[in-house]
């Protein structure tokens, strides 16, 4: 796991009207995002959305199991204990939204990397996220980077009903594998004054 910036992802030049560029994004998102008018540098692997509610609302605080960067305070990052958890939370109907579990989403995790049950099981989400100014209320923006060739390197390992082992011995189907098992994942909030702030900044892979 690390931290990366956007220079490092290359800029698509050509100009799009919204984030639909054929890129499918995490499922336990699914649901809880919309697209975003004329993106800024959308690449064409990477999965872009806004978060929103179920009732259609796009104000979320934050809150996570992990810690904050020591150099960028701004990142939530994980601890020496286990990866971090992050939901962000509805500030009118208290609906939660998982927006990223370190044990569970990226390619790392899903392929390589291997954690205890208490690491899965004992990380509570009681820090509550808030920036230099204090704001707590953002709305928010995920992308995730997609440049694995799933089929080309698992293809052959699916079986015969479309599921393919994780390196914790369960099978889930392959197209979920194929959205969940991104490299790269960054969460970007923006506060009532417009200003943004970014949370996660992972490479996963």
């Amino acid at each position: 796991m690390g931290i990366f910036g956007m220079s490092k992802k290359g800029s698509d030049k050509s100009r799009v009207l919204n984030t639909d560029n054929g890129i499918l994004g995490p499922t336990f998102l699914e649901g809880f995002t919309e697209h975003i008018k004329n993106p800024k540098e959308l690449h064409s692997h990477e999965w872009r959305r806004k978060l929103g509610s179920s009732s259609g609302h796009s104000k979320f605080k934050i809150k996570y199991y992990g810690e904050l960067h020591e150099n960028y305070n701004n990142l939530i990052v994980e601890t020496n204990f286990a990866p971090a958890l992050i939901v962000a939370v509805h500030v009118v109907s208290g609906e939660e939204i998982l927006l990223f579990d370190g044990c569970k989403h990226g390619y790392n995790a899903m392929f390589c990397d291997t954690f205890t049950k208490e690491q899965i099981t004992n990380r509570p989400i009681t820090n509550h996220y808030k920036d230099s100014k204090a704001n707590d209320i953002f709305e928010i923006t995920i992308s995730t980077y997609n440049g694995i060739d799933y089929e080309d390197e698992f293809r052959e390992e699916v079986d015969e009903n479309g599921l393919l082992e994780l390196i914790d011995g369960t099978k889930i189907d392959f197209e979920s594998v194929k959205r969940n098992g991104y490299d790269s994942l960054q969460i970007w909030a923006t506060n009532d004054n417009g200003e943004i702030i970014e949370l996660v900044s992972e490479e996963l892979a």
